[in-house]
């Protein structure tokens, strides 16, 4: 029998074994070689046509099998060999999802709350992004400096306290005080460009290059100032988009400058050296082209904690580049690769219900995480019906719609879909093999913490696929049914 997690309350709990099983199974994933002998797996399952989302099924016991035929469809697990360590999952909290909020009934800001970043009841978010002054997602562009204050005497970011502030602070309570936050701008200033425009491209003017590096050190301190904690910094929100919202061009070779001669020296010199600095934070396309540029150069890399990237290159007529994370993981297996933004664009409030919308996530996020990435960040955690706002009507799909309408919160699958990586794959669990023998099952697998292995399977196919867990010489018989996504926890 199985049992449904509602979309507002999530409140089904995990069934997590017993106190003397969690201490075996930390045991097990710590300290010593990991033995599948005598675990067992519980199913959660989110399917197409049906009314499961994230809902607990069948528990499944391991036991002793034989070689697999090859007529056997298998997912093989092996927590013997393990890659990156995951620094969480989540999404970002705009000025668009902070006044969409504002905008809701207190009972449904609960909700909200509860629904993203509590651990059991939701989906437990834990990481977060946030843009330096304004992006296309706020309501107009602002910037916290008066024109032309070369000085930055008059830096303030009284604009985010209405709205953005106040919500990050909200969503940090919820994750229970713990949120990785990273920050990004779209643009500098105007008067600070060639162009003298926010938008629509244009450059960085020499002369300022050391006035923009001081205005990220100035909003870092001052959002830590106001209780939050920030974590890192990408240099550039796609730096070669030239956009009709926000947007400034770094070739490779500019991005690189700015960081060896400018921000870097500039952040370790206002004490925030520790801050994780990550380059490109565009799409998968260029990433090799970026990553060598900066990171070939040792007085540059020594600056760079990670690689940031987008999905967006499908823009072009291209399918999602993977291969390209691989390159770059293969090349510079020391510097980390972070997921900083994605998003389904075009919204439509006809098409909130479209499962094609989650399977882009779980296609992504599974196929991310084999190639290396250690973070994952979804773009607006919540937009309005409209699919916004947004101040030129770029609008865009979230996760969560807030209907300003009605006050209530519409679960897109996506949710979901996001859901069984977020919910089960925990900050410090560490990626290991998961592979599947058929091309319409995909997976990936993380060894937590506590020891407890969570297998990601995704079905894309039009058919239900019975198929074999297998560990370690151990079996179990699962099925997936046609365009679903399972996690299954293996305690």
């Amino acid at each position: 029998m199985r049992k449904t997690l509602l979309p507002s309350l999530l409140l089904a709990a995990l069934c997590t074994g017993s106190a003397v099983a969690q201490k075996a199974a930390k045991n097990a994933g710590n300290s010593q070689p990991y033995s599948a002998v005598g675990k067992k797996a519980q199913v959660f399952t989110t399917a197409a046509n049906t009314e499961l989302r994230i809902s607990a099924g069948n528990t499944l016991t391991l036991q002793p099998v034989g070689q697999p035929l090859e007529t056997q469809v298998c997912i093989f697990v092996d927590p013997g060999k393990t890659f990156q360590t995951m620094l969480g999952i989540g999404g970002a909290l705009t000025d668009a999802a902070a006044e969409t909020y504002a905008k809701l009934p207190k009972a449904t800001q609960q909700e909200f709350m509860q629904a993203y970043y509590s651990p059991t009841a939701g989906i437990g978010y834990t990481l977060a992004r946030t843009s330096i002054h304004s992006s296309d997602f706020s309501s107009g562009p602002y910037t916290y400096v008066a024109d032309k204050d070369e000085q930055l005497k008059t830096f303030s970011v009284k604009h985010d306290e209405q709205y953005r502030i106040p919500f990050i602070k909200q969503a940090q309570a919820a994750a229970g005080g713990k949120l990785t936050m990273y920050v990004s701008p779209w643009s500098p200033p105007a008067w600070m460009k060639d162009s003298n425009d926010m938008l629509r491209g244009g450059k960085l003017l020499p002369q300022y290059r050391q006035t923009w590096a001081d205005y990220y050190v100035k909003f870092i301190k001052e959002y830590e100032r106001q209780g939050i904690p920030i974590w890192g910094l990408s240099v550039q929100n796609e730096p070669m988009a030239k956009q009709k919202w926000e947007s400034c061009i770094f070739s490779a070779e500019e991005e690189r400058d700015f960081i060896r001669d400018y921000l870097g020296p500039t952040l370790k010199k206002g004490g925030l050296g520790d801050r994780k600095l990550i380059a490109w934070d565009h799409n998968r396309d260029q990433i090799y082209q970026r990553a060598s540029t900066i990171l070939d150069d040792p007085k540059a890399a020594q600056y760079v904690w990670g690689i940031g990237y987008h999905w967006y290159e499908t823009w072009t007529g291209s399918s999602m580049l993977f291969d390209n994370l691989r390159r770059v993981h293969e090349a510079y297996p020391n510097t980390n690769l972070i997921f900083t933004e994605g998003c389904v664009e075009k919204f439509s409030f006809d098409k909130v219900n479209d499962w094609a919308l989650g399977e882009r996530y779980g296609h992504s996020m599974i196929n991310d995480f084999n190639s290396g990435t250690v973070g994952w960040t979804d773009w607006n955690v919540l937009l309005d019906q409209t699919g916004g706002p947004n101040h030129v009507q770029n609008f865009c799909f979230s996760p969560i719609i807030g209907d300003t309408r009605t006050g209530k919160l519409i679960y897109t699958n996506a949710y979901y879909y996001i859901g069984h990586f977020s919910k089960f794959i925990k900050p410090g669990a560490r990626r290991i093999i998961s592979s599947s023998n058929r091309d319409h099952l995909s997976t990936t697998a993380f060894l937590n913490p506590d020891g407890k292995v969570a297998v990601v399977v995704m079905n894309n196919s039009d058919k239900a696929q019975d198929f074999q867990l297998w560990m370690q010489g151990q079996g179990a018989s699962a099925n997936s049914p046609a365009h679903s996504i399972m996690t299954m926890v293996v305690n």
